[in-house]
């Protein structure tokens, strides 16, 4: 077995022998993990993708006269001050006040990587030791006394992919989801992936010293969501220190904005066992596909899945062939894993072991909630329907005699077929050609479950711009309907 000052001596010395976790699959599948262990000192790895839980501390120096910062904005991007007097931090996430999702914090990291200035606004309530009110200035990141990145969850594991049974467009953090299963996307490198090279966390812990966006930084702890096998990092680094190009800012279009952020972090092979774990595989890291179209916090697995399966840009659902695309980069990812192998090789990175190990077991725990309220303990139960044959006059006096404003259309078995709303009589009936319900109904219908959170219907009616919405069960037979008057009456109790 080796150690790691042992591996850092001969990186000194030049003569460490460094390779790729791309790399290593093959030494070991030629040499076996024990010939592989004597032969390999360090597999580098590498991984790029979009890491919302991203940002950077700011220290930007004091003004004259000083200013105790209440809110401050970075090109009208608002910054976290409850720290100290000019100490901020701006999450990537966070979004322009003018710009929308066009512009967010991970613009103005990138901003001020590329060598741009950007506007700092401040506001202050104003004290004796901090008497300023208010100031706008251009600074760079030469001006800051500090910028320390510090990431609160990065490098996932390995991530659940996702799709849509839904029958519209959805536009997620896992970007954009066609309708009726139209897409998967996922994200991750898998192989290339840190912790899969590294699944029992022996030499990636507290105080690991990695590759982050271009510089020199550390492991400081288990990321938050930390639940292996989706183990997550947080990380720190010197913005200053940095690359763009290894920093991204990027939009979700319909979600808001992110950052792709590039890490690798380097394995030193202390034996055999590491030298196994360093030769997995994409068809050996498997993960889920989970159904977005389902707006619960526990979405359905449509089905269990390999990287191997995602990275062949097809994988087959209820029988069907369905396009997969990844949302993390490849590309750079193994260009990451060959710069830390480089640098390693000429003598610029050492490695360092955890002072401190993560969590190889830990539960993900939902969030604790009073109450959750479902629409079925709001809808009007049961519903006042028709059948397709009803004349509109019919249904007119249905509106008017139950105070009513819409109408599910059923069949004989009381499934649902459709709608009418008292508009849509009031403009038949105004025209004088239709006869019957059927001839004005809107036939696809946006609906709701019983067990959905009024949350969630409050959502669709929001959307779609309608005012009720036919509680429907599996088959699609009505139980009720839930309108945006229940809604209101239930948040004012």
């Amino acid at each position: 077995m080796k150690t790691v000052e042992e591996i850092n001596k001969k990186i000194a010395e030049g003569s460490a022998n460094i390779v790729t976790a791309l790399e290593m699959k093959e030494i070991v599948r030629e040499l076996g993990p024990e010939k592989a262990a004597e032969e390999v000192d360090v597999v580098t790895t590498g991984t790029f993708g979009a890491m919302c839980s991203s940002g950077v501390f700011f220290n930007f120096g004091h003004s004259d006269p000083p200013i105790k910062m209440q809110r401050v904005w970075l090109n009208d991007v608002e910054a976290y001050t409850g720290v100290a007097a000019v100490d901020a931090y701006l999450g990537v996430t966070q979004l322009s006040e003018t710009l929308g999702m066009e512009y967010g914090g991970g613009h103005v990291i990138e901003d001020l990587l590329r060598g741009k200035e950007v506007e700092l606004r401040a506001t202050a309530y104003g004290t004796d030791c901090y008497p300023r009110k208010e100031i706008v200035t251009e600074i760079s990141l030469d001006d800051v006394n500090q910028a320390i990145m510090v990431n609160p969850r990065n490098a996932y594991q390995r991530y659940r992919a996702a799709t849509n049974s839904s029958d519209r467009i959805l536009k997620t953090y896992m970007g954009t989801l066609l309708p009726n299963f139209g897409n998967v996307t996922y994200a991750g490198v898998g192989e290339l992936s840190p912790l899969n090279n590294d699944p029992e966390y022996r030499t990636i812990g507290i105080g690991t010293r990695i590759f982050l966006g271009g510089a020199k930084g550390y492991v400081i702890g288990e990321g938050t969501q930390h639940a292996p096998p989706f183990g997550t990092l947080m990380v720190q680094g010197n913005l200053k220190e940095m690359d763009a190009e290894y920093m991204r800012a990027a939009t979700f279009p319909g979600y808001g904005t992110t950052l792709f952020v590039g890490m690798g972090i380097p394995i030193p092979i202390l034996d055999a066992e590491m030298a196994k774990a360093t030769a997995v595989t994409d068809d050996q890291i498997d993960t889920v596909i989970i159904d977005f179209g389902v707006p619960r916090r526990d979405r359905p697995v449509i089905r269990k899945v390999t990287y191997a399966e995602l990275k062949s840009g097809k994988v087959e659902i209820n029988g069907e062939e369905v396009r997969v695309s990844p949302l993390s980069s490849y590309y750079m990812a193994r260009k990451i894993a060959e710069e830390l192998k480089r640098q390693i090789e000429r003598g610029e990175f050492f490695l360092s072991m955890p002072a401190e190990s993560i969590p190889t077991k830990q539960v993900f725990k939902p969030m604790r909630q009073k109450e959750i309220k479902v629409v079925k303990s709001v809808m009007s139960s049961p519903a006042i329907t028709v059948k397709p044959n009803e004349t509109i006059e019919s249904a007119s006096r249905i509106l008017i005699e139950n105070g009513i404003n819409h109408l599910p259309v059923v069949d004989e078995q009381g499934r649902l077929v459709g709608i009418v709303t008292s508009w849509d009589i009031a403009k038949a009936v105004a025209v004088g050609k239709a006869r019957t319900v059927e001839e004005i109904m809107t036939r696809k219908v946006i609906t709701a479950s019983p067990d959905d959170p009024i949350e969630i219907a409050a959502r669709k009616m929001d959307a779609n711009k309608i005012s009720a919405l036919p509680v429907v069960d599996a088959k699609g037979k009505v139980l009720g309907v839930v309108s945006s008057e229940d809604l209101s009456k239930l948040l004012a109790r």
